[in-house]
C-alpha cells in the first residue's frame, strides 16, 4: 500500500526536495552591530544564493553576502515601500520554486513586529520549505547598550514590548490601561512618529507624570544617542533635540540606571565614524577591532585582489629558487597567493630552503610567521624605497632578488635596489589589483554608492592601507571634495598619494593595523 504523501514528504532527503524547490530561510538580522548576529544567521547569509533584505539590516551584514549572490532590496522605511508586502511573498515563492537557497533578511528578530508569519503562511501554503534563524530584537539589545536593563530587581519583574505602528489616520491600537495596571517595564518600536499619543495615553491611564523615559536612537551604533526625561518632559525634549530613526522608547524606572550603567559611550572610538577602503574580505576584523572600540564604520573597499592561478610564470622561478638570495614580499595577499600556489605544484615550504625572505613591513612579516616563517629584513620605514635601501645594503653585486607581489607594484623598490649595484630582479604577479569597482547596490539600500560617498564627507577618518587604495577610493568617488577627507595611512607612499589630492594626512607610527587603530584613538583623543 502506497504511503501516505506528507509521510513520504517526511521520509524524503534534503537534496531530494531540492530538486523539487528551493528553499526560504527567513533571518533575524539583529539590531545592526555585525557582531549580534547569530552564528547560525551568519552561516546561512554565506551560503545564500539569493538574499531579499529589509532596511534596517546593518551595512556590515550586507557584506556578509556572497558576491555571486543576488541581492534584492525591498526596504521599508516612514511608509516609503521599495516594494508592497505582497510582492514580496510573491518574489520569496518564485525564487524557491527556482531552486534557489533564499535568506529572507529582516532586522532584529522576524516574529516580532517583523512580519515574518505572514511570510511563512504563504511560503506554507505554497509548499515551500522553510527554516527560521530567530534574531538579537532591538528591544532589548539597545536598551543594554544605554546601559538600561530592561528588568531589573525592585524596579521591573517584567517587560512589555508594544508596536507604535498604526495605520495612516489611525490612533495606536493600545490598551494603555493595561500596560499602566500589568507594570514593569514597557518598550515601544517603531512608536516615534507617535510618541504623543504614547505619551498622552499613558498618562491618561493613570501613569505618574515623573515616571522616567526616553527615546534611544541608532541604538548599538557609534553613533548611538539618548533623549531622556520624564512621561511629562520627553515630548518636549525630542522637540528641542530633535529625533532620527531608528529609534526606541522605553519608559520605566529601569531607564534611570543608564546613567550609572552606560558602558559604550565610554569606550575610546565613541562617537566617531570611519571608512575602511580595504577588500571586503579584508576588512572585517579590521572594522571589527574598531567597532570593539565604539566606533561606526563604513566598509567601502576601494580596491580588489585576484589570485593568478595557475600561476606558471611564478612556478618556473619557484623550481629555481636556489639561483635567488632573496624572496620578497610587499603585502600579506603577495604571501598568501604565493603559498596556494605551492601545493598546487606539490610543494611546502621546504622549497624555500636556504633562501632569504624579506618583507616590507610587520603585517607582511606577520602573514610569513602564520607559515612558520620569520622575515630577515623588514624596513623601519613601511615603504618601498625603504626596502629597496634595505635590501641593496644587503645583497652583493650580480645577487638575484625575487620579488611576488602584486602586477601594479610600485618601481621604487626595483630602482631603490638597482640603484648603485647590478642586482638582477625578477618582478613575479601573483595578484592582480582591481581597482575603483562599485559594487552594485541599490541607491538606496544601506551600503550603497551614495551612502559610502555622503559617510565619507562627515567621517572622522578614512583609512588606506596603500597606494592603490587612495587611487581606488579617488576613481570611485571623482566628485568629492578630497581635501575634506581625513587620511588615516599606514606609511609614507600611502601618505604620499593622498596628499595628492589635497586630503588631510595623518601617518600611522608602524606598518600594521593596530598602529592605524592606535592613530585613530590618538586622534580622538587631540579633538577638542
Amino acid at each position: 500500500m502506497a504511503l501516505p504523501e506528507r509521510v513520504m514528504s517526511v521520509m524524503m532527503s534534503e537534496k531530494e526536495k531540492r530538486k523539487i524547490t528551493g528553499k526560504v530561510w527567513l533571518v533575524g538580522a539583529g539590531p545592526g552591530a555585525p557582531d549580534l548576529l547569530t552564528i547560525k544567521a551568519k552561516r546561512v547569509i554565506e551560503q545564500a544564493d539569493t538574499v531579499v533584505y529589509d532596511a534596517l539590516v546593518g551595512e556590515s551584514v550586507i557584506n556578509l553576502i556572497p558576491k555571486a549572490a543576488e541581492k534584492i532590496y525591498v526596504g521599508k522605511r516612514a511608509g516609503n515601500h521599495t516594494m508592497p508586502q505582497e510582492e514580496i511573498g510573491r518574489l520569496l515563492i518564485s525564487l524557491a520554486q527556482q531552486g534557489k537557497r533564499v535568506v529572507r533578511l529582516k532586522g532584529g528578530d522576524p516574529f516580532l513586529f517583523g512580519r515574518g508569519g505572514e511570510e511563512l503562511e504563504l511560503l506554507e501554503q505554497k509548499g515551500i520549505f522553510f527554516e527560521v534563524v530567530p534574531g538579537v530584537t532591538s528591544a532589548l539589545a539597545v536598551p543594554a547598550y544605554f546601559g538600561i536593563p530592561v528588568t531589573h530587581r525592585g524596579l521591573a519583574s517584567s517587560v512589555h514590548i508594544v508596536t507604535g505602528h498604526r495605520k495612516k489616520g489611525e490612533p495606536p491600537g493600545i490598551n494603555f490601561r493595561a500596560l499602566r495596571e500589568a507594570g514593569g517595564t514597557l518598550v515601544f518600536l517603531m512608536g516615534v512618529s507617535v510618541l504623543h499619543d504614547i505619551i498622552n495615553g499613558l498618562l491618561e491611564a493613570g501613569m505618574e507624570p515623573e515616571m522616567p523615559a526616553a527615546v534611544l536612537q541608532r541604538g548599538t551604533s557609534g553613533r548611538q544617542k539618548k533623549i531622556s526625561g520624564t512621561l511629562a518632559t520627553l515630548e518636549r525634549e525630542v522637540n528641542r533635540q530633535g529625533v532620527s530613526t531608528p529609534a526606541v522608547i522605553v519608559v520605566g524606572e529601569v531607564v534611570s540606571l543608564g546613567g550609572r550603567f552606560a558602558w559604550f559611550e565610554k569606550l575610546p572610538l565613541f562617537g566617531k565614524s570611519f571608512l575602511v577602503t580595504r577588500p571586503g574580505e579584508k576588512s572585517r576584523e579590521f572594522a571589527e577591532r574598531l567597532r570593539e572600540l565604539g566606533a561606526e564604520v563604513g566598509e567601502a573597499p576601494a580596491i580588489k585582489t585576484e589570485g593568478i592561478h595557475p600561476n606558471q610564470a611564478l612556478r618556473r622561478e619557484v623550481l629555481r629558487l636556489a639561483e635567488y638570495r632573496y624572496l620578497v614580499f610587499t603585502s600579506p595577499a603577495g604571501v598568501a597567493e604565493f603559498m596556494w600556489e605551492l601545493p598546487d605544484m606539490g610543494k611546502d615550504v621546504r622549497q624555500l630552503g636556504g633562501i632569504l625572505v624579506a618583507a616590507i613591513g610587520s603585517g607582511t612579516a606577520k602573514a610569513l610567521r602564520q607559515y612558520g616563517i620569520v622575515a630577515d629584513l623588514v624596513p623601519e620605514v613601511y615603504s618601498g624605497k625603504a626596502l629597496g635601501a634595505l635590501l641593496a645594503e644587503h645583497c652583493a653585486e650580480g645577487d638575484r632578488v625575487l620579488l611576488a607581489r602584486s602586477d601594479i607594484g610600485n618601481p621604487e623598490l626595483i630602482t631603490e635596489l638597482r640603484k648603485e649595484k647590478d642586482i638582477k630582479v625578477t618582478d613575479v604577479a601573483v595578484y592582480r589589483t582591481i581597482i575603483g569597482e562599485i559594487d552594485g547596490a541599490e541607491e538606496n539600500a544601506p551600503g550603497s554608492y551614495g551612502q559610502t560617498a555622503e559617510a565619507a564627507y562627515g567621517a572622522d577618518g578614512v583609512f588606506f592601507t596603500s597606494a592603490s587604495t587612495v587611487r581606488g577610493f579617488t576613481s570611485m568617488y571623482g566628485g568629492m571634495d578630497f581635501s575634506k577627507v581625513q587620511a588615516l595611512c599606514i606609511g609614507e607612499m600611502t601618505a604620499r598619494e593622498a596628499e595628492k589630492y589635497g586630503m588631510q594626512v595623518r601617518i600611522a607610527k608602524r606598518a600594521d593595523m593596530e598602529s592605524l587603530v592606535e592613530l585613530a584613538v590618538e586622534g580622538t583623543a587631540m579633538a577638542p
